[in-house]
């Protein structure tokens, strides 16, 4: 889909996983862990654990999806925003914007994934039901994070980034992360109960399935967001701006995204974790593999 990335993406793999030793600043927890909003409360597991457990795995999957994102969101806002075909779409991507975007991902998601995650992990401390737990973590997160999604959007979509307009199409967004927050609890707790998963690879799955299935449930928000998010000298008419297709096309790959991202941060983090406690030994190490990051962004800033 991406022209001129080849073997050259896996540059980024390797500069993601030397950042990811080095700012996943966290203690150990057991590899056992299920992690995430998939945590269960109990009562010999403290409040700072959890919390800090779940900033560990939003971490890892903020890695994950930003290496995915880096390719494939530029792709989705042009098909979400410009109703782009794939062919279309994949036309405007160079390796110069996927490289110069993964500066943008990387960060964001450093910031959107872990926030997530503790606030998630903070709620199910109180005695709100699932669903509204994810009701309040949604209107939480984006009216907190809004700022930095739009910073992003433009980004990808190469526009000017203007301070005005970054908690621009907030009603759309706040309205797709409430439902997003409600439909991750009520899924997650039937998995939970149908499925019973034991292992770490089928706690993993489940995860990933109730995610993805949350976003197909607000994928209507996400919709109205993008039309929202045209430029007003580029506006589609309402009627062609929803076709089926197009809806399916942006709301398919990007709740594929979301849903093998965290799927696989749940699965990478105790390999993580116990690569930071090998970096916590051997110091040199980790300052070798720091300065090597700072080299590797570098020369990607150069490109």
């Amino acid at each position: 889909m991406v022209r001129h990335v080849g073997g050259k993406s896996g540059g980024f793999v390797l500069l993601a996983v030397a950042l990811v030793c080095v700012m996943q600043m966290f203690p150990r927890f057991s590899p056992q862990a299920p992690g995430l909003a998939m945590v269960t409360g109990g009562e010999d597991s403290s409040f700072m654990t959890k919390v800090v457990g779940a900033a560990a795995q939003g971490a890892t999957a903020a890695t994950v999806a930003a290496i995915l994102s880096a390719v494939t969101e530029p792709i989705v806002n042009r098909l979400l925003v410009k109703r782009m075909t794939f062919a279309q779409a994949s036309a405007e991507i160079t390796f110069s914007l996927v490289s110069n975007f993964f500066l943008t991902t990387f960060p964001t998601n450093m910031l959107k994934f872990p926030v997530f995650e503790v606030i998630n992990i903070v709620l199910s401390f109180t005695s709100l039901s699932g669903g509204m737990r994810g009701i309040v973590n949604g209107f939480l997160f984006c009216s907190v994070m809004l700022p930095v999604t739009n910073y992003r959007f433009r980004k990808s979509m190469g526009w000017e980034v203007n301070p005005a307009l970054l908690y621009q199409a907030y009603i759309p967004t706040v309205t797709r992360d409430i439902i997003y927050g409600w439909a991750r609890g009520f899924v997650g707790a039937h998995m939970t109960s149908a499925f019973a998963p034991e292992t770490s690879m089928q706690r993993a799955v489940c995860f990933g399935a109730t995610v993805l299935a949350a976003c197909i449930i607000s994928s209507p928000g996400n919709e109205w967001r993008g039309y929202t998010l045209q430029p007003k000298d580029r506006t589609l008419p309402f009627a062609e701006y929803f076709k089926p297709v197009n809806y399916m096309r942006s709301t398919g790959v990007g709740a594929t995204i979301m849903g093998i991202a965290l799927m696989v941060g749940m699965l990478v983090t105790p390999y993580a974790e116990m690569l930071f406690a090998y970096l916590k030994e051997n110091k040199m190490v980790a300052v070798g593999l720091l300065v090597a990051a700072f080299a590797a962004v570098g020369m990607l800033k150069k490109k």
